[in-house]
């Protein structure tokens, strides 16, 4: 039997980062949740120059470099920094992480409220690392399924409010300074009794204080980004949350004079970016432009041999299926998960160097098959999809 994968309890982050399989995992947070396209062009750079021309976009809307070595880091971390895609002050980044709904314009309280708690930021209580806030104040929320811990929402009313996660309602507040405060106040409350042993706000199980009532339905959930042409310009898919830096550098520059100067690019929980003032979808291969992609039903991690608690290689089993295995699909290199919280139609675990299936379930869950090969796989699945 192969051990139990290591939980570290804490992300990555640029000033720590994580040693993987294949080499130091360095995350960057995009300063509210947008770069410029010249930051955009930076961060390519410094993937090709000091890692393995590889970026990643994770499932809490932040950018990864892989391939980064012990020689390799401490450059890179004065690029980034001259560069203002990392702050200065390593303790910025031990604050929670901001989550921003995409799509949000300057003035709208979305933007608004995440300037307000980074000024405030050292009024937070100090909170495990995974903790994050989720700031999604459109007329319909869109990061529901997206892991936060405190969420700050539209009520149905079209008030603003506050919600603990795994709590159905939230606290409705005045405006977006009593938001603030409202939070504030939430995350002391959840460290003084116990938060630290929790880990996550969902796993609290401490009643919540009278002062913070569940009792405000949020407004009825919205719909993530499609592909295509967007109000703000365009949106673009990365498959399975992996780009190389030249696809994302020929992405954003202009081409012959067919697209005008993309302005910045807004990040995403699901592996999609919005690139702000395009008027024309980029025509660089590596890209989804199509929202009838399998590809965007499919959540996979890297695998074996970039994760070194991946016992087994996921993406080119990814790509195998793609196409024709129904429904939602998960593969994960090992029990973590790391991929996708929710249960999934097909969730492929590795564990010992082959795969278990699990069927509408998620990496912890018992499966129907175990200890296949990559090609058993496929054919199990094969006879699955047409018994179905």
């Amino acid at each position: 039997m192969s051990a139990s994968p290591r939980i570290k309890g804490w992300c990555p982050g640029a000033w720590r980062p994580m040693a993987t399989g294949d080499g130091l995992l360095v995350r960057v947070r995009p300063p509210l949740g947008q770069l410029s396209r010249e930051q955009v062009l930076a961060l390519c750079d410094a993937a090709e120059t000091f890692g393995s021309g590889l970026i990643e976009l994770t499932s809490r809307a932040n950018l990864q470099l892989r391939g980064v070595t012990d020689e390799s880091w401490p450059p890179l971390m004065a690029f980034l920094v001259e560069h203002q895609l990392v702050s200065d002050d390593p303790a910025a980044e031990r604050q929670p992480q901001l989550m921003l709904a995409p799509a949000w314009q300057n003035g709208d309280d979305t933007p608004t409220i995440a300037r307000l708690l980074q000024a405030r930021g050292s009024e937070l209580a100090a909170m495990p690392g995974k903790v994050g806030i989720a700031i999604d104040t459109g007329k319909a929320p869109v990061l529901g399924d997206s892991a936060a811990d405190f969420r700050i929402e539209r009520s149905l009313e079209g008030s603003l409010l506050v919600r603990a996660d795994g709590y159905a309602q939230g606290t409705a507040v005045s405006d977006t300074e009593a938001v603030v405060e409202q939070l504030i106040r939430l995350t002391h409350w959840f460290v003084a009794t116990g938060g630290w042993a929790s880990g996550r706000m969902r796993r609290h199980t401490l009643p919540l204080p009278d002062w913070a009532p569940a009792d405000t339905a949020p407004a009825t959930p919205g719909e993530k980004l499609a592909l295509g042409e967007h109000r703000e310009g365009m949106v673009v898919g990365l498959p399975f949350g992996r780009v190389a830096a030249e696809t994302l550098r020929e992405a954003v520059s202009p081409t012959n004079g067919s697209q005008t100067s993309i302005s910045a690019v807004q990040v995403t929980p699901w592996r999609r970016l919005l690139l702000k003032d395009c008027d024309t979808l980029p025509a660089a291969d590596g890209l989804i432009r199509h929202n009838s992609d399998p590809r965007l039903a499919m959540d996979v991690c890297p695998g074996a041999p970039s994760c070194e608690q991946a016992s087994v290689a996921t993406q080119p089993l990814a790509e195998k299926l793609s196409g024709w295995v129904k429904g939602t699909v998960h593969i994960s290199g090992c029990a973590k998960g790391c991929a996708r919280r929710a249960p999934a139609d097909v969730c492929l675990v590795g564990q010992a160097g082959r795969f278990n299936v699990v069927v509408n379930g998620g990496a912890d869950s018992t499966p129907i098959k175990t200890g296949l090969t990559e090609s058993e796989v496929v054919g199990f699945l094969r006879k699955l999809s047409e018994n179905s």
